[in-house]
């Protein structure tokens, strides 16, 4: 059975589901930052997953990116599968810009996570929600 790994579920908040992955947000302020995990037992690498998975998860990756083009309109989205602290499957996607803190180095201990004023995060949520309306989120 499906479980969120426990770092993933401390470090994020669910925005919604496709038909294939949960879609997380990242706590960290710093950064337009999400994530999408396959709800699938024990797969840690995107071979790893059935053909069919494969795909969806690639639709839902262009879904998200699309729409995280439009809301947050960004000079690179990065979107990469490491896994090395997480080993449960897990795709990052966040937008980045020449003026954030870590550009143009990667941004994880660059600097400090920054939380989300309370207001901010509940209304990127709802952005994301209703931008992904009728392109699979539920």
């Amino acid at each position: 059975m499906f479980k969120l790994h426990e770092r993933l579920d401390k470090d994020c908040l669910l925005v919604g589901q496709f038909e294939l992955c949960l879609l997380l947000i990242s706590r960290d302020a710093n950064y337009p930052w999400l994530i999408l995990v396959p709800k699938r037992e024990d797969i840690t690498e995107i071979y790893q997953l059935n053909d069919a998975d494969r795909q969806q998860l690639l639709h839902e990756s262009c879904v998200l990116s699309e729409a995280m083009n439009e809301l947050f309109a960004p000079d690179k989205l990065n979107i990469a599968a490491l896994g090395n602290v997480v080993p449960q499957l897990h795709i990052h996607h966040i937008a980045r810009y020449e003026s954030d803190p870590a550009w143009p180095k990667p941004i994880w201990g660059v600097v400090a996570a920054d939380e989300y004023d309370p207001d901010m995060l509940s209304a990127r949520c709802e952005n994301l929600r209703q931008r992904l309306k009728g392109r699979g989120l539920r």
